[in-house]
């Protein structure tokens, strides 16, 4: 009977953290984005209804001739009633609209620059400067077109002969060190794991590194996960984990190893 109770219970955590592992993903997907969507609609969608009934209640009282604070309330709340849910969803609607607005102007030539002016006053304020520049890097890590930055992936012995690890090209060696050693350079961008967004940045020889041919994005989940999500081109059997001698030992499917 406990070796029933024994098996039951291996077989539910084992189906528990597959069914778990399966799910989570998806789970934890449809959270963020529930939990961006009531950002951008608190801070955005909500403030612009609310201009919007301002607005209408206004022009309303104008047509009617209505004026005094009690009027102008009851004539909000009137407003708020026949149109407010049709306002929220055009607040929502505005709001990416002017996210994709400001993107535009933070682009352009003049508000590159004013946008360097406010980030620079926001990095001068006590408490914030020690908080807004962590935030700004994460974010740009993972909303920049990483693609523009990075032209390829590579694998390159580092930190010394005979450990590969996994880089991103960014541009071409330096012009000195170029000519000095007389061969083709190559910068490179050796990620850190569990957090790419630092690293080391490296100069080596053309001929010393290998192309892989994968993407950037999987070669940064390759990294984030430590090197457990592995592209499907790149997979090799599992014979290749185990200690030498042992790829024909099996082990018995209804027995656990104690350690």
């Amino acid at each position: 009977m406990a070796e029933n109770n024994a098996t039951f219970w291996q077989d539910f955590r084992m189906f528990f953290v597959r069914g778990l592992a399966a799910v989570l993903p998806a789970i934890l997907t449809i959270a963020i984005l529930v939990w961006l969507f009531s950002l951008l609609q608190a801070y955005v969608g909500v403030p612009v209804k609310t201009a919007l009934v301002w607005i209408v209640a206004q022009v309303q009282a104008w047509q009617d001739g209505l004026a005094g604070a009690d009027a102008l309330a009851e004539l909000r709340r009137q407003v708020e009633a026949a149109y407010g849910r049709y306002f929220y969803w055009l607040g929502f609607v505005l709001g990416i609209i002017g996210v994709y607005l400001f993107g535009r102007f933070v682009t352009s030539f003049f508000g590159r620059g004013i946008w360097r002016v406010i980030e620079r006053t926001i990095s001068g304020v006590p408490v914030v400067k020690q908080v807004y520049p962590s935030v700004k890097q994460v974010t740009d890590f993972l909303l920049a077109e990483r693609k523009k930055e990075f032209s390829r992936v590579v694998a390159v012995e580092y930190p010394r002969k005979g450990i590969w690890s996994i880089g991103l090209v960014t541009s071409s060696g330096m012009r000195t060190v170029d000519e000095a050693i007389e061969g083709e350079l190559l910068t490179i961008f050796v990620p850190s794991s569990p957090t790419p967004v630092t690293g080391y940045t490296i100069t080596v020889r053309r001929d010393e590194v290998i192309d892989l041919p994968i993407s950037i994005d999987e070669a940064l989940r390759f990294t984030v996960s430590g090197g457990v999500i592995q592209p499907l081109s790149q997979r090799v059997g599992d014979y290749e984990l185990k200690p030498p001698g042992t790829e024909n030992l099996t082990l018995p499917e209804d027995k656990e190893i104690s350690e």
